[in-house]
């Protein structure tokens, strides 16, 4: 195996460090946010620290997930990379989908041992996981139908965010002994949903001398002022429902101000690309996407689980 190939894959198509670090982030909260609300449900039980093994199902299986999820998207969009963005990876020549296929089913045999090494009900929620992603890369089958309605094609494709964080969670809660999510798990896996609307919305926001025949932005679907009307919009749904999150674990006073800080910042750097939407401030928006998830996440798991922890709050 030429390594030097599936380096330039993984750096054009999956940058590990970047991905890397919003799963660290996405996982540990995940676990840590279970972790929180089970201690709610018995006051009496001194709050831990996620275990190793725990945090290592949750993270090492999310992040090959989302290189799952790479992978089923390079089958789904071959013809069309291939008439109309031949310099990937894959038109190009570079790796093959045969090959890619191989490493999908390495990574299914992966997630597979993992969750029977942690315990053997976690195949429940990657079974369920497992078999949203085959529909989605079959594009449910109304392929045709769901291109004709952007806003329909992409909730429907989110939906596997709050799928992965639930498995995330359930590394916690299921090894933990509990048969069922924790009360208020809910609205965790809502804002994961929108989350990944921010992040989908953020990254194709584009200027003008950045859009590419055969790719529809949502600045080309939608048109540049209602794109960013929807990308501010998912952060406000994200931002109240983390807001209810955060109730339940006695965050809120903490994440609202954070919350509100990251909206003013989203808010100016929209107007700013609205006045000149030029490749660096469409860059922003995309970055801010970023931001806003990782600092969300930390800020419902990791951050208020050490605070407690360490009688901080």
């Amino acid at each position: 195996m030429d390594l030097k190939r599936w380096w330039v894959y993984q750096r054009e198509r999956f940058p590990l460090f970047a991905n890397g670090l919003l799963v660290v982030a996405f996982s540990f909260s995940a676990v840590s946010f279970s972790i929180l609300l089970r201690n709610h449900l018995d006051l009496s039980e001194k709050i831990e620290l996620p275990g190793a093994a725990v945090l290592s199902v949750a993270f090492f299986t999310s992040l090959i997930f989302f290189l799952l999820l790479r992978i089923a998207d390079e089958f789904k969009d071959f013809e069309e990379d291939s008439k109309y963005r031949a310099y990937r990876p894959v038109p190009r020549g570079l790796v093959s989908l045969k090959e890619l296929g191989w490493v999908g089913v390495f990574i299914i045999l992966i997630q597979l041992a993992l969750a029977l090494w942690l315990d053997t009900l976690l195949i429940i929620p990657l079974l369920i996981t497992w078999l949203y992603l085959a529909l989605m890369t079959k594009e449910f089958f109304v392929a045709d139908w769901l291109k004709q309605s952007p806003i329909t094609y992409m909730w429907s494709h989110m939906l596997i965010m709050p799928l992965i964080d639930f498995y995330a969670t359930a590394a916690d809660w299921i090894s933990a002994g509990l048969t069922s999510p924790p009360h208020g798990l809910f609205w965790f896996l809502i804002v994961s949903f929108f989350n990944g609307i921010v992040i989908e919305v953020g990254r194709k926001i584009r200027a003008p001398e950045d859009e590419e025949e055969g790719v529809e932005t949502y600045t080309i679907i939608w048109g540049r002022k209602r794109a960013i009307a929807v990308w501010l919009a998912a952060m406000i749904v994200t931002a109240i429902s983390a807001s209810a999150a955060a109730l339940l674990i006695d965050f809120f006073n903490y994440i609202i101000v954070l919350l509100a800080i990251l909206i003013v910042i989203a808010v100016f750097l929209a107007i700013r690309f609205l006045q000149e939407p030029n490749s660096k401030r469409a860059g922003w928006i995309e970055k801010m996407s970023g931001i806003w998830t990782l600092l969300m996440y930390l800020n419902l798991g990791v951050v208020p689980l050490g605070l407690i922890y360490f009688n901080l709050i």
